[in-house]
């Protein structure tokens, strides 16, 4: 099924007119056992793997070893900083408060978190994420640390059974990290990533389409790739 998803993005790639090494495909493992990881992903070799909770990424990096790079896709508790340091991006910065749990952790360990600004481009009283008019202060905010690094935006769209209602939200988005992030956004998951390259996006997270057959269940909410 990975070499579905790659065939999804290439083919979205060219109807963008967008060269397919300007998207990373993080593949998002949650609820899923590090046997099948290995045999989905690892074995076929892809590396880019994303989790959404810092106590389910624990035991499982152990069992995957090093050769990783992860990315956290879910919320972060500022009490579960500390564990950060191993992650190549944390994709759902959403307050001053977290950047300066961030910026406390790395400067004990002399550590740079990169991160991305989760922003609820939709107003969905159920997503984390700032308000889009929020996002130039918490930027402002990251670019006044020493061990914080903005890298981009994400957001999440509504789950729509016509992937096409998700554009606003994913072009939404692309302004404001045309304005504040050099137009780097991580956004689209298994049911829209056709829709969120189209709209520029720089990383894509998917997990249905790579562990189960096409038709399978749909995707959801918040914690839905």
């Amino acid at each position: 099924m990975l070499a579905d998803v790659r065939t999804r993005i290439e083919r979205a790639c060219a109807v963008a007119s967008r060269d397919p090494r300007g998207v990373t495909l993080v593949a998002v493992t949650k609820g899923r056992s590090p046997d099948e990881v290995r045999r989905a992903l690892l074995d076929l070799g892809h590396r880019v793997l994303g989790e959404n909770r810092v106590q389910e990424w624990r035991p499982k990096a152990a069992a995957l070893g090093d050769d990783v790079a992860w990315h956290l896709v879910g919320h972060l508790q500022t009490n579960k900083v500390r564990y950060c340091a191993p992650f190549a991006l944390i994709h759902s910065l959403d307050s001053e408060r977290l950047a300066d749990a961030l910026e406390a952790e790395g400067a004990k360990r002399g550590h740079v978190h990169r991160v991305l600004v989760q922003v609820n481009v939709a107003g969905e009283a159920s997503k984390q994420g700032v308000a889009p008019a929020e996002v130039p202060d918490l930027v402002r905010h990251v670019a006044s640390l020493d061990h914080v690094r903005l890298e981009g935006l994400m957001t999440i769209a509504p789950f729509e059974p016509d992937p096409e209602r998700a554009r606003p939200v994913f072009r939404g988005l692309r302004d404001l990290a045309d304005r504040y992030a050099e137009g780097r956004t991580s956004m689209g998951m298994s049911g829209d990533l056709e829709v969120a390259i189209e709209e520029g996006a720089t990383w894509v997270r998917v997990g249905r389409a790579l562990f189960e057959p096409a038709g399978g269940p749909a995707d959801g909410g918040a914690g839905w790739t």
